[in-house]
Order: C-alpha cells, then sequence, then structure tokens
C-alpha cells in the first residue's frame, strides 16, 4: 500500500472536497491510503500528488470518476435501519395519498419521492417494492422514484438492478426475493415490475437541484454526515426549497437537524422521526 505524506493528504483532501464536497481531515490519512492506492498503482504514479495532476489534466474524468467512486462511502442494504420504511408503509405514503387524493380529483394522483443518496440503489427499490405492496398496479398514481448519487460507477449499477448473493441477503426478506427478483447466473436481478418504477442519476448534493422539481418524500440518510457544518446547512436550506410545503424528510437515525436549518421541524411517529416545514 503507497502511503500518503501530510502535504499529499491536504492536496488530496481538498481535491477530493471540491469535486465531491466530502470533508476528510488529517485523521483520514489511512482511509485514503486503502481507498485509493489501488488507483494510483493502476493508473501508472508513484505518488498521491501524481495522481491528483492526472486526474485534473484528463479531458475524460475517467480518474476523477474512479476516486469519487472510492472515497464515497456505498455501505447501504435493502430496508436500511426497517424504521424509515416502518414509517413510509404506515405514515408517510397513506397521508401523502389522503392529499393529494383530496386536492386532485380528475387527474392521476401524482407521488415524487426522492432518494438523495441512493449509492446503488437497494433503498429506492426498498421504497419501490413497500408502494408496490400498498398500491398494487392501481392505475390512480402518477408515481416518480428518482435516486441519485455522486458515485457514477454506483448510479451505474442501481440503474442494472443487479446483487450478488450477499448484497441480496443483507435486509431483504425472503418473500419479496421470491416476488421481485429473478435469479441471474449467481446473483438476483430485480424484475422489471419494479425496476421501472425507479429512476437513477449522477448528482452532487454541493450543486443545485432544483431542476429535479418539488417532492412529496425525500430520504437523505447518511449522507450529510461526511459534509461540514456549513455544508449541511446549505443542503438541508436546499433540501427544503425541493420539499413540497406538506411534504416529508427523512434523515439518518443519527442524524438531527438542530441548529442545522431551522426551517424543519422534527416529528414523531411510532419510534420514528420525520421533518416537516414550519408552517
Amino acid at each position: 500500500m503507497i502511503k500518503i505524506d501530510p502535504t499529499e493528504l491536504k492536496l488530496m483532501s481538498k481535491y477530493i472536497y471540491d469535486i465531491s464536497g466530502i470533508y476528510l481531515d488529517k485523521s483520514k490519512a489511512y482511509l485514503l491510503e486503502t481507498r485509493l492506492s489501488s488507483i494510483v498503482q493502476n493508473n501508472g504514479c508513484t505518488n498521491y500528488r501524481e495522481l491528483q495532476n492526472k486526474a485534473k489534466r484528463e479531458p475524460g474524468k475517467k480518474i476523477e470518476t474512479e476516486i469519487i467512486s472510492a472515497i464515497s462511502t456505498n455501505e447501504t442494504l435493502f430496508f436500511r435501519d426497517k424504521g424509515p420504511f416502518e414509517l413510509l408503509r404506515q405514515k408517510l405514503l397513506p397521508e401523502v395519498i389522503d392529499l393529494r387524493s383530496s386536492s386532485i380529483r380528475t387527474l392521476k394522483v401524482p407521488i415524487k419521492i426522492w432518494s438523495a443518496a441512493s449509492s446503488t440503489g437497494q433503498e429506492l427499490y426498498s421504497i419501490a417494492i413497500i408502494i408496490k405492496e400498498l398500491l398494487k398496479n392501481s392505475p390512480k398514481y402518477n408515481i416518480k422514484l428518482l435516486g441519485t448519487d455522486i458515485s457514477e460507477n454506483a448510479v451505474a449499477q442501481a440503474k442494472y438492478g443487479k446483487y450478488n448473493k450477499f448484497e441480496i441477503e443483507r435486509g431483504l426478506d425472503r418473500i419479496y426475493l421470491q416476488k421481485y427478483f429473478s435469479l441471474f447466473g449467481d446473483s438476483w436481478k430485480i424484475k422489471n415490475e419494479i425496476k421501472t418504477m425507479a429512476t437513477f442519476q449522477k448528482l452532487n448534493l454541493m450543486h443545485p437541484f432544483t431542476s429535479l422539481g418539488k417532492f412529496d418524500i425525500i430520504f437523505c440518510r447518511n449522507v450529510a454526515i461526511y459534509f461540514t457544518l456549513q455544508d449541511r446547512q446549505k443542503l438541508f436550506n436546499k433540501i427544503a426549497d425541493s420539499l413540497a410545503d406538506d411534504g416529508f424528510l427523512v434523515i439518518g437515525s443519527t442524524e438531527s437537524l438542530t441548529g442545522i436549518c431551522r426551517r424543519f421541524q422534527p416529528k414523531r411517529h411510532m419510534k420514528a422521526i420525520f421533518y416537516q416545514k414550519k408552517k
């Protein structure tokens, strides 16, 4: 493994922050070494300074993509933490349906949900499964599910919808596996009835995203913890702009918006916490 010296650490941390918004302090030297050492070698570089310079000069941004994919934490699983998905099933989705059904009587009921750090797709597909279970194939609803992530590789896997045995066994109920996945070699591929419900695209949350429109429910879990306080404040203010006035925000179970964004107020349902915009 190629060691990183203090000067390289400072330069590489700034570069990673500039391209991704992920903040790495001086304690993250070992993380950078374990995640990037092979990229240094595979690109014919002898140290991290060379890698950074090569990445900056490269027109196709291939090395930059590799670095982002290596650094961004794609730790995810189906129905991760359970609580947010029970919250969606029992509280958030029924309320959105009631709200939209009462305001729009002649058209299909629109429901827009955004997974803002969707990684390899497990979160958004878990949401899609819950919607399929609750609403079946009812023609009354116009469902739009969007997943975004900064990692191009993660987005590509999410779009393809194929998962190995280890990924499948992490959180996915056997009943859902049999109903919504097909065996694909030694892996499993999600069936089109779920796959076609979801759209995925690459997005850096540090960049503007008003073009995505407004959402009824936003999941933004376990991604802001990698940002500075100032960037977290900016992010959740932008999310407030992208959330319908009566919409719902779900963040990580260990996260809080206290001191981050005054536009949201926490609410509780059973053991789960969610946020809504202040009236």
